[in-house]
């Protein structure tokens, strides 16, 4: 099924780099428990997303994209953690920070016009 969403694709590459992410803090600095907890978090975005495209009514494409929306946020805890504690550079953590902003954004402004249809729909 191919899936034409911008704010998909986004998080599906964000994704891509947290798994990238993952592989180097494991094998290069040996670091399990953070990386482990920004693995689930970081790829959880865009597996929710899916799930929202193929909802089964707008209830459901909201209550999926509130969770993208909250694994954002939890990403962004573990991406600023790894930064204050050395696990990954300040340059490296400020873009995929930049990046999952751009998610929340994007998330946010769907579920709000979201939302407001439904409501004018009912």
């Amino acid at each position: 099924m191919k899936t034409e969403s911008i704010v998909y694709t986004k998080a599906f590459e964000f994704a891509i780099q947290i798994i990238e992410l993952y592989k180097q803090l494991i094998n290069e600095k040996k670091e399990y428990v953070m990386s482990k907890q920004l693995l689930k978090s970081g790829t959880s975005i865009g597996a929710n997303i899916k799930e929202a495209l193929a909802a089964q009514s707008k209830r459901d494409f909201i209550a999926k994209l509130h969770i993208s929306l909250k694994e954002t946020s939890e990403t962004e805890y573990w991406i600023e953690l790894l930064i204050k504690t050395d696990y990954i550079t300040k340059d490296k953590g400020q873009s995929l920070l930049s990046e999952l902003r751009q998610i929340y954004k994007m998330l946010s402004s769907i579920i709000m016009t979201a939302k407001k249809n439904m409501h004018n729909n009912s």
